[in-house]
This record gives C-alpha cells, structure tokens and sequence, in this order.
C-alpha cells in the first residue's frame, strides 16, 4: 500500500512531512533516477504561496539527478500534461493540492504520455524517496557533510501558457457565445492565469459578455469560498448579473461545476448526460458506454439507461476512472465532482477543456443548459465528511460494520451506500442515496457518528 501517494498524487500541509525540503529534494532526486540518463522535466504549479518554494525543492532534487527542468510557471494541471506530450519530456510535475486550502500543496506526477503514473510506478518512486530519506538520515547522524541545496526557481517559458490556450480553441473552432452573459469563477487558482485570455480570443468579435470572478490569487485566497468546492458562488452570481450560465473551476482547473440560469448547480454527472447523448448523436460514443464512479447518482445511470447508454462504475479517482476507459475502449468518462475525460482530446481531466466542450454542445442545440438537464433526476444524496486521525479498514470495525449493514438492509433497492476514505485528505467520506431523505439522513448520521466515535479527530 502506497504511504506518500494517493489518488492524485502526493499531498499535505506545506512545510510539514511529505511537503518538508528534505523530502520534496528526495522526491525530485528519486524522480530523476526513475527518468534515466538527463532527463527532461517540466514543472507547473497553481496560485499558493509555498508553491514557488516546492518547485525550486523539488528542480534542485531534479538537477542533482541529472534532470533539466523547465517551467511553464502558473498553469493548470491538463496543461502540464498536454505540454509534456507535445514536447517530448521524460515526465510533466504540479505543484497543487487541487480543491484544497491554501496552507496545503501537492505533487502530481505525469509520463511523457501526458498519463498520471500507474500504481505500481509511484510505489516503485516512493520506495526509492524512503530508500533516500534514510541513507539521508544515516548520513546525518554519521556526521557527514551534505551539499548545500540552494532554491532556485526553473526559469519560466512564457510560450508555454499561449499553446495550451491555442490547444483548447482549436477543440471547438466553430463555437460562438452568441450574446450570452457568462460569469466564470477561477478559484483564484491556476484558471486565473488562463481563463482571462482565453474567453478573451473566444469573445473577440464581442458577441457576448464574460464576467470573471475570483481571478486575483494573492497566494492565499485559492478556493476560498469560491472554486468547483463551492459552486453555489457562482450560482448565487449567475442569478445577481441575470447570467446565461456559470462556470466554476477548482485549484488547479482539472475539473469544472456549471449553474444554469435560475442558479442550479449543475455537476459532473449532469455534464456526463449531456456529452454522452451528444457523442452518441455523432456516432462517436464508443460502444455506447459511459464511466462514472462509485459517488455518480442513480438518477444517472437510469437517465443513460433510457437513452441506451451503458454506464460503468470505477473506484473514485479520474485515473481510475480513466484506467477503465482505456481497457473498456470508452470514449467518455468522470466524476460527480468535475473530472470530466474525453479520449482522444486530453489525457487527463480538463476543465477549461471541459467547459468550451459544453458551451458548444448548447451553442449547436440552441438550448439552454436547465433544457438539456430537465429530465435527469437524481435521487437525495448526501456526503459526511469525517475527520479521522489514522485510516483502519473500516470493515475491521465492529460499530461501523454494524452501522453500514444495518443501513444496506434497510435501503435494499431503493438507495445505495458507498463509505471510502479521501485518497486526497484525511477524511471518511460517507456517501448515502435514497428514495427516502428521512433514511438517507438517519443512516448517514449514524455510520458518520459510528466512525467518530471510534478514529475521529
């Protein structure tokens, strides 16, 4: 079982263990020595205030092993991976923790292919980082001299962000806004870098109106009660400036919520509906198979089901979900959350990508966004969230057994449980749909309180 990577990478408070110099120079060194003989690297990050430290950590780890890195400064994550496989490099790395606050960061990991590493790559890495920290330690204690490490920041291609920009109009070259009024809320995160310019060009024969929001990161602002974590923002706003639609990003832009405009959020499993029917239309959904995961909706699986689209279920996670694609030969897939992944036009969850994609789809129906979603319903659902201090297997605790059978027994067939931890955080997350808010509620308290009482903060 992996100890330092998650679902996306590695991720933590800054300054604090896996995010410590020590361990971030191990990590690049490790990294290098995985890459073979002189690799080349590129390194993105989003808007915190620690991120500029951790790549100048993590290229002097890279520089030791005899990487060459190079940055292409605040950018979002698709866009590193879309640049690692356009420029040929041995392997693109953010520097982000996505949804999360500010004091946290991340390190994310891509192959030249443009693909988040397989499992068994970062556990191969993460051995050699311990294998590292303890030669490193043993070095320490015996006395002997280490190198200085001096932060130096990769100097940063200023081209970099003009070619994904490029990269994400060519995708829909037809696509007009047609004097709709937009606000788009960047997170005050990596968007904020891209989005400004981007709707810029796309507007530029001035046949609509985009309204940016939280597009001024000062390093500590990001997701701050705004981003895909909080899409009832740029709802409320779509709804104040009398707004065609809404389109909110997280971090590090790799996903994308919208709001229609009576200010309903409308998330992953909603845009899953609309670009499953649309690629079906064309002839161009594979299979007639979608992949979703363990957290989309009932109401999902049943409206794809009516339109005679299958639907498959990964663990949560868009690499997972994108690992299923690949060996199903789906052409479409993602997450409740906003991941949304197209084969063919990205590698990775792209919300910007994501965005332009939808905006499209409603241009060439001459719908609005509430028309094309009138008739998908979802079942009540509601996510706990626990803090936990250690992550035991949850099946291993009598309480919490008992509390998660007790509620599959009374759901049966009417609702669903699905209790995970955060690969991304220290958290349970307890997930309960039901015909019955009444149940959802009561069952969810009760296996949210089981897990408290017995790992909880």
């Amino acid at each position: 079982m992996k100890k330092l990577f998650g679902t996306d990478g590695i991720r933590g408070v800054a300054g604090q263990f896996p995010l410590d110099p020590t361990t971030i120079h191990a990590v690049g060194l490790a990294l290098a020595h995985h890459l073979g003989d002189s690799p080349r690297v590129l390194i993105g990050e989003d808007t915190r205030e620690s991120s500029d430290w951790i790549a100048a950590a993590l290229t002097a780890g890279l520089a030791a092993g005899g990487a060459t890195v190079e940055s292409a400064g605040v950018i979002p994550t698709p866009a590193v991976a879309y640049l690692a496989r356009a420029h040929n490099f041995a392997a693109g790395v953010v520097i982000s923790a996505s949804h999360n606050p500010w004091v946290d960061n991340g390190i994310k990991l891509f192959g030249p292919d443009g693909y988040k590493l397989p499992d068994t790559t970062e556990l191969a890495i993460e051995a050699e980082i311990f294998r590292r920290l303890e030669s490193s330690t043993l070095s320490s204690r015996s006395g002997a001299e280490g190198s200085a490490c001096v932060l130096v920041p990769p100097q940063v291609n200023e081209s970099d962000r003009a070619e994904y920009i490029r990269s994400l109009l060519s995708a829909v070259p037809s696509l007009s806004l047609d004097g709709q009024r937009i606000v788009i809320d960047c997170a005050n995160g990596a968007a904020s870098a891209i989005a400004p310019q981007l709707f810029a060009e796309l507007n530029s024969n001035g046949g609509g109106e985009v309204l940016l929001t939280h597009a001024s990161p000062n390093g500590r602002n990001i997701n701050e009660n705004c981003g895909a974590l909080y899409p009832g923002t740029v709802a409320a706003e779509v709804v104040q400036q009398h707004a065609a639609m809404g389109i909110t990003f997280d971090g590090d832009a790799d996903r994308a919520m919208f709001a229609d405009e009576f200010g309903k959020v409308v998330n992953g499993d909603a845009v899953l509906l609309l670009a499953a029917r649309d690629l079906a239309a064309r002839g161009l959904l594979t299979n007639s198979t979608v992949v979703a995961t363990t957290m989309s909706n009932m109401g999902l699986e049943a409206a794809l089901k009516r339109s005679g689209i299958r639907m498959l279920r990964a663990p949560v996670g868009d690499k997972y979900v994108l690992e299923e694609m690949l060996a199903t030969g789906a052409a479409l897939g993602g997450e409740q959350s906003g991941h949304i992944l197209f084969t063919g036009r990205s590698t990775t969850g792209d919300g910007l990508l994501t965005a332009l994609l939808l905006l499209d789809l409603i241009h060439r129906s001459g719908k609005t966004l509430t028309q094309l979603t009138a008739d998908l319903k979802t079942f009540p659902q509601i996510i706990v969230n626990v803090k936990v201090r250690e992550k035991r297997p949850l099946e291993s605790i009598p309480t919490v057994a008992a509390a998660i059978a007790e509620a599959e027994a009374a759901l049966a067939d009417s609702g669903r449980v699905v209790i995970r931890y955060s690969g991304t955080e220290a958290l349970a997350r307890v997930m309960i749909e039901a015909e019955s808010e009444a149940l959802m509620h009561l069952h969810a308290n009760a296996i949210a309180d089981a897990i408290r009482a017995e790992l909880g903060v």
